[in-house]
C-alpha cells in the first residue's frame, strides 16, 4: 500500500470518528439494535416426527417464518443443522429458531403473542421433541 493511500485511510477513519460518523457506519451493518446489557436470547431446537417429508417441512418452515414476525423480536435466525462433523456437535435436530429480544419483557410478550400461540397450535403436530435454551448476559 502506498504511503499516500495509508495516509488517506488513516485520515478518513479519523475524520469519520471526529465527525461522529462511527455510529452511522455501525448502523449500516446488520448488527441488532438492542441494549446488550438486558438482551434476552431464546434458542429453540425442533426434532420432527417425519423430517424427510417435504410437505411437513414446507408447512413447518411457513410456520417459523410467520412466527418471527412478532414485533418484539430484534434479531432472528432460522436454521437447519450445518454440515459439520465433530463428535461434540449435535446435528440430530431438524430446525433451529434463534431469536433475541431487548429484554425479558420482550420475550414474555412473544410467549403470549397470538402468532406464537398460533404457531404452537398449527405446528406442534409436526415435532417429536423441542429443546429450549434461554440466556441473558452475565
Amino acid at each position: 500500500m502506498s504511503k499516500t493511500r495509508r495516509k488517506f485511510l488513516k485520515e478518513s477513519a479519523g475524520g469519520a470518528l471526529a465527525l461522529g460518523l462511527a455510529p452511522a457506519l455501525l448502523n449500516s451493518c446488520s448488527i441488532p439494535k438492542t441494549d446488550h446489557n438486558n438482551m434476552f436470547v431464546h434458542h429453540v431446537f425442533f426434532w420432527l416426527h417425519d423430517p424427510q417429508n417435504e410437505e411437513v417441512r414446507k408447512a413447518f418452515q411457513e410456520g417459523l417464518e410467520k412466527l418471527v414476525t412478532i414485533e418484539t423480536i430484534k434479531f432472528k435466525h432460522l436454521g437447519i443443522p450445518a454440515d459439520t462433523d465433530r463428535p461434540i456437535i449435535d446435528t440430530s435436530y431438524a430446525y433451529s429458531l434463534l431469536v433475541a429480544f431487548d429484554d425479558k419483557a420482550g420475550h414474555d410478550i412473544y410467549q403470549e403473542h397470538p402468532v406464537h400461540k398460533e404457531f404452537i397450535a398449527n405446528c406442534e403436530q409436526y415435532w417429536s421433541k423441542v429443546q429450549i435454551y434461554d440466556s441473558v448476559p452475565y
